[in-house]
């Protein structure tokens, strides 16, 4: 592979990733509503998903879903169902959130579990690698480095916006520096 056509390929994964699908969208209501550290144990869950993904693209698992389109299907509806879980899940969290006023948070491990699901269950990302990753190994590190920076922006991002409207909430302001005595 010569060097240009790996930053082309690093160029095309980084604006693919950059466009918000499940995992960016579990990975923000993870920081927004457990903090940063969930949403980077939501990432390294992501990144084990996407790793098992790209290893079976990579073993040709991929070229029996292709040629199937019964198992291509079944997948997608799997992931189809697990998002509408997620979605739900993260609806009735949030209400008893407001209720229990941020206490017995869920462990990392959830966070994790939640991550790794919607990574391996992800349709977008199992197309892309369907198409690329067979053919070239050094694309599995490169993407698992692209996958960890722009979710990682991400979920800082939404950890510091979810700190300020919860210190809005409770009537604290964080957008400017208190008065000095």
């Amino acid at each position: 592979m010569t060097w240009e056509s790996w930053i082309s390929y690093v160029l095309a994964y980084s604006v693919i990733s950059v466009i918000p699908g499940p995992s960016v969208l579990m990975i923000i209501s993870q920081s927004l509503t457990r903090g940063r550290c969930a949403a980077l144990s939501c990432i390294a869950g992501d990144l084990a998903g996407g790793l098992i993904v790209m290893t079976v693209a990579y073993l040709g698992v991929v070229m029996v879903l292709a040629a199937s389109s019964l198992a291509f299907v079944a997948l997608k509806w799997a992931g189809v169902t697990y998002m509408a879980y997620l979605g739900c899940a993260q609806i009735l969290a949030a209400r008893s959130l407001v209720e229990r006023e941020l206490e017995g948070l869920p462990r990392a491990a959830t966070s994790f579990r939640a991550g790794f699901l919607t990574g391996v269950l992800n349709p977008k990302a199992i197309l892309f690698y369907m198409a690329f990753l067979p053919q070239f190994l050094i694309l599995m590190a490169s993407s698992t480095v692209v996958v960890a920076l722009v979710p990682g922006a991400y979920a800082l991002t939404a950890a510091m916006v979810g700190q300020r409207l919860r210190a809005q909430a409770y009537g604290l302001c964080l957008w400017r520096r208190p008065a000095r005595w």
